[in-house]
């Protein structure tokens, strides 16, 4: 039960609108390492396939699922997530705890209703038919439960069959990707071989995929050799080919992965962050797994407190839409304003940071978008009010990395990472 308990604590707090990572982290506090994942799995598990419970439960509703309180709709989308999606769970736990759960939230009533339902999913779960493939852009977005504004978007963008592929990809649950730090990638590798840690090699050699446990329980977390990071991340730091003199100011640095990638190649990292819980954790981070060779500092990347350096890395706030596979809440968190209000804060981001970088220097501009929008439609504007800067990609590429202006673009079904994108751009003058 305590595990269950804090799942309904993560989607409660989800609902008031409080990030995934925050919502858990206070839910699970206490637990024992076995509830804690249970717990995560099965938050995240009803986020990712909302979409699929709800129409499990809907027909067996008299009145419609709207019609079901919200407290009790999520109960109900747990116990059907683990009937129809866990199989090391019996069936009877899983409509047992679901149970005392309502009971707990509203009293016997309640409790009965929730068992009458979750007996039918149980009972009907078997013998259901799979879904009949998607015939337009909201069919996709009930079924794989994402907003049906964004997958019309991505539909007219990347066609029926990618844009099936990708949401497929974003109720997936993401592997455990950890990257060098403070030893060599061949260090790690040792280390985890010693330990009968099994692991493979991340897509385009950006890291270890790592099965079977989780970080702190790998060689090396205390002593800060490695840190958890996609290999879209660690490839847009690959991207920026800092040499071994730069100093870089990375302007928008929390939690630090970047930072401390970027630290293990070049002789100094400025990492700035504008809100103070972030460099709480940035500053965390960076005592377990930096180099030393990283300066962290309370700065707003509007306001840059440096006059000029030779690198400039803004990862720019986003929308996140590559990240939906890692981030199961934020796909419900997203919208049409949201969007116009960050592309608007990307723009003026880089207008501010643009003097920073000295004659001959590099502004590199990366977000976890996949939206034009946030990502090409916003270089290309800028290149066209600055033109002493032009795209400068780094030489010898793959070039299905490369979009054909030379940009980085990660498409998550196709590269088997996180969406990302990367502009690297040359000052001239």
């Amino acid at each position: 039960m305590a595990a269950r308990r804090a799942a309904l604590a993560i989607l409660d707090g989800v609902a008031r609108g409080t990030p995934f990572d925050a919502a858990r982290d206070r839910a699970v506090e206490g637990l024992d390492q076995r509830d804690r994942r249970l717990a995560h799995e099965l938050a995240a598990g009803v986020l990712r396939h909302t979409g699929e419970l709800d129409r499990a439960l809907a027909p067996l509703v008299n009145r419609g699922l709207d019609s079901v309180p919200p407290g009790l709709r999520r109960i109900l989308r747990l116990g059907a997530y683990q009937l129809l999606r866990l199989d090391r769970i019996p069936p009877h736990a899983a409509v047992a705890t679901s149970v005392d759960l309502a009971r707990e939230l509203a009293g016997d009533r309640a409790a009965g209703f929730v068992n009458a339902v979750l007996r039918r999913i149980e009972a009907t779960a078997p013998h259901a038919s799979p879904p009949a493939p998607a015939a337009t852009p909201g069919d996709l977005a009930r079924r794989f439960a994402h907003p049906e504004w964004l997958v019309a978007r991505w539909w007219a963008r990347f066609g029926p069959e990618a844009t099936a592929r990708l949401v497929a990809w974003n109720n997936t649950r993401p592997p455990l990707v950890v990257q060098p730090a403070r030893w060599t990638a061949e260090e790690l590798a040792a280390r985890l071989a010693a330990g009968n840690i099994a692991a493979t090699e991340a897509p385009f050699g950006a890291g270890f995929v790592v099965t079977g446990t989780r970080p702190e329980a790998l060689p090396g977390y205390r002593e800060g050799g490695f840190l958890v990071q996609d290999p879209a991340q660690a490839l847009v730091v690959r991207f920026v080919s800092a040499g071994p003199e730069a100093t870089v100011y990375d302007a928008c640095a929390a939690p630090g992965g970047k930072t401390v990638a970027l630290g293990r190649v070049v002789r100094r990292v400025v990492a700035g962050e504008a809100r103070r819980d972030r460099v709480r954790r940035l500053r965390e981070n960076l005592e377990r797994a930096g180099s030393g060779r990283e300066f962290v500092i309370l700065a707003d990347a509007a306001h840059p407190p440096l006059r000029s350096t030779g690198i400039v890395l803004l990862d720019a706030p986003c929308l996140g839409t590559g990240t939906f596979a890692r981030h199961p809440d934020a796909r419900h968190r997203v919208s049409p304003a949201g969007l116009t209000r960050l592309v608007a804060r990307q723009a003026s981001l880089l207008e501010a940071l643009a003097p920073v970088v000295e004659p001959g220097g590099l502004l590199v501009y990366s977000t976890c978008s996949l939206e034009p929008e946030e990502n090409e439609r916003q270089v290309t504007p800028f290149l066209e009010r600055h033109p002493e800067f032009h795209r400068d990609p780094p030489p010898d590429w793959p070039a299905d990395l490369l979009t054909p202006d030379g940009d980085l673009w990660l498409f998550p079904p196709r590269h088997g990472t996180d969406g990302a994108y990367a502009a690297r751009l040359r000052r001239t003058v």
